[in-house]
């Protein structure tokens, strides 16, 4: 009997080991870095990110880059692609609190005030009173319903090949598009088109409290 309860002691050291060199939160393995993933966000600071209208609404906490107050959007501004990109995949780790909207912008152009008017707006929304959930592309192919609950942190990925558009949560496939050739939008959402450009975090507004961390991409030809 002591024999084996040694040897299940032995067995479970190199088990907690192995688990202790998973990534940290805002960094990359080794694997991640070699297949070509950059991150976009240092998990201490803005930098390499602006915010149009009312910079406060953003601010980062514990690592987080946290939204909540007034309308405005914080665009990527940094060195990566210098911030323009076309076929890429984005992942982002994303935790929304109750009835919180919000929304991450590809293909976007930075504008000092209002909704963007260029790209494609990825919901961020779990439980607000918009119906539109987490992962469809927003008045594109929208996403009826919650794929994760609030309070619970969840990774999103965008990829863009092409005209064809894909968004997971957690590997589970949300929305599958190709954009039409020539595709006809109401006047609203004229730059609503596959294009090229940058990423916005949305913040919706004050009662809207979602924390984005391990913001990376991975530039695709």
């Amino acid at each position: 009997m002591k024999l084996i309860k040694f040897l299940a002691s032995a067995l479970t050291v190199p088990l907690l080991a192995v688990a202790s060199f998973a990534a940290a939160p805002n960094t990359l393995t080794p694997e991640e870095q070699a297949a070509g993933w950059q991150l976009l966000f240092d998990g201490k600071s803005l930098d390499g990110w602006t915010a149009s209208e009312k910079p406060g609404t953003f601010s980062v906490q514990d690592g987080n880059i946290t939204t909540g107050g007034p309308r405005s959007h914080l665009f990527y501004s940094g060195p990566v692609q210098n911030h323009d990109f076309k076929n890429f995949e984005l992942r982002l780790e994303v935790m929304t609190y109750p009835k919180a909207n919000s929304g991450v912008y590809f293909h976007t152009v930075f504008q000092d005030t209002g909704w963007p008017a260029k790209g494609y707006e990825v919901q961020v929304n779990n439980t607000q009173s918009d119906w539109r959930r987490t992962a469809g592309l927003y008045m594109v192919q929208d996403n009826k319903e919650a794929p994760v609950a609030d309070n619970t942190w969840f990774t999103l990925r965008i990829r863009v090949e092409g005209k064809h558009i894909t968004t997971w949560v957690n590997d589970k496939v949300i929305s599958d598009y190709t954009e039409e050739a020539n595709a006809v939008r109401p006047a609203n959402m004229a730059g609503r088109l596959v294009s090229n450009g940058t990423f916005a975090i949305q913040g919706h507004d004050p009662a809207s409290r979602v924390l984005y961390r391990t913001i990376a991409v991975k530039v695709l030809p």
